[in-house]
């Protein structure tokens, strides 16, 4: 892979997922990030596998190591006089300052856009929180599962009509994880733009204005049609037999997304058995199929129930429309495709116990990146600070006073 970002140097004073996977992405690419941690307890994600919230192993907290591949860490009393001169004299060697700390925090502790512009004044400054810099409610903290998911209209977008009850994320960093991606596009934006016209500009990315982004063409529609977008009721007729899913014999499913039901009818009855069905007047052209769509839909989920899921992934496998198997987390993992272009990578921890994840999802030069694990709390402390000029004695003497870890 290309390192698109080698010679970027970004400084982070984030916790959690949303904006520290975003320099995560980066340093895939590249970059090198120096992670600013809490002087004692680190970043509160290295608390998360003991706090009943996920379920890991322990060896391995992949979730920090999602979000902190490929960093360096130093832990810094950024409430300190000594801390924060510190996090200046590293910011004039940095390209980007990241956080994730809410205005007042970052007022309070120095590290407010002004406060960096007047030691570096071509860093650019990226906030990323929960509900956008301007606002009520500003202070306010999130999580994705709030600012992406509920408040932004994606929980309400799947609640089946049927179910008295607001359906959860599909799995942990879901919001935070895209959310990131979005942050990390928009730092290689304003890089570019301060590559042509030597401006550092700020950019700010939100879970709210990511997950509206997410489902702007479901707000599109409401605002047109004056309603909320929201699942259809089970009991709504089919006019698409070719856009559903089908539950196999041994209950699993197969989706099908064939929006040009005609052109594919053909070639479905083909598949499941049933040529007689391509003559029949009832499904002879896109009018009669779509007014007989419920009768179609019947014979095809008839005709997938009649077989487990291998023998319809033999059946499919030329089948000019569009199908997919409904996959679980741990079978994408092996999906042939997946696997072709190396969207799961490997990896060891510092004590080499090997562990996958994911690798970022945009490829440059022909090749998938390679992420490296995330640091131990405070692992390259002494080597980020002697980089700024501080010789041994100095360090020794911050460490006492409890500056940094």
């Amino acid at each position: 892979m290309t390192a698109v970002m080698k010679g970027v140097r970004i400084l982070e004073v984030a916790e959690h997922t949303f904006v520290p996977a975003a320099s995560a992405i980066l340093a895939d690419w590249g970059a090198e990030v120096i992670k600013i941690e809490h002087v004692e307890r680190g970043d509160a994600m290295r608390g998360l596998m003991s706090s009943g919230i996920a379920l890991m192993n322990t060896n391995v907290h992949v979730l920090l190591e999602h979000s902190n591949r490929g960093k360096q860490s130093l832990g810094l009393d950024l409430t300190t006089a000594d801390g924060i001169d510190i996090l200046y004299r590293l910011a004039t060697t940095c390209d980007v300052f990241l956080t994730n700390k809410l205005p007042g925090v970052r007022t309070k502790l120095r590290i407010e856009r002004e406060h960096l512009r007047e030691h570096n004044a071509r860093m650019i400054y990226v906030s990323g929180t929960g509900h956008g810099e301007r606002g009520p409610e500003i202070e306010r903290g999130s999580y994705d599962s709030l600012g992406f998911w509920a408040r932004a209209g994606v929980a309400s977008g799947v609640m089946r009509p049927e179910a008295d009850m607001v359906p959860s994320p599909p799995g942990p960093a879901f919001g935070d994880s895209i959310g990131a991606m979005t942050i990390a596009g928009g730092i290689m934006g304003a890089l570019f733009h301060r590559e042509r016209t030597g401006e550092a500009i700020t950019v700010d990315v939100s879970l709210l204005g990511v997950g509206m982004w997410a489902q702007a063409a479901s707000i599109a529609l409401a605002l047109q049609m004056g309603q909320p977008m929201t699942p259809p009721p089970l009991n709504t007729p089919t006019r698409n037999p070719l856009v559903a899913s089908y539950k196999t014999q041994d209950n699993r499913h197969i989706a099908l997304t064939c929006l040009q039901a005609i052109r594919y009818w053909p070639d479905m009855c083909r598949v499941i058995g049933r040529p007689e069905c391509i003559d029949d007047p009832r499904f002879a052209d896109h009018q009669s199929l779509a007014d007989h769509g419920d009768e179609a839909a019947s014979i095809v989920r008839e005709a997938f129930a009649s077989a487990p899921l291998a023998d319809w992934r033999v059946r499919l496998a030329d089948f000019s429309g569009q199908w997919a198997v409904v996959q679980t987390t741990l079978e994408v993992v092996d999906d042939p495709q997946a696997v072709a272009n190396g969207y799961v990578q490997d990896l060891e921890t510092a004590d080499g116990i090997p562990f996958r994840l994911v690798a970022a999802p945009v490829q440059y030069g022909g090749a998938p990146s390679t992420p490296s694990r995330a640091p131990l709390f405070n692992e390259h402390g002494d080597a980020i600070l002697a980089s700024i000029g501080l010789d041994e004695e100095q360090i020794i003497d911050l460490k006492i006073r409890g500056v940094v870890a």
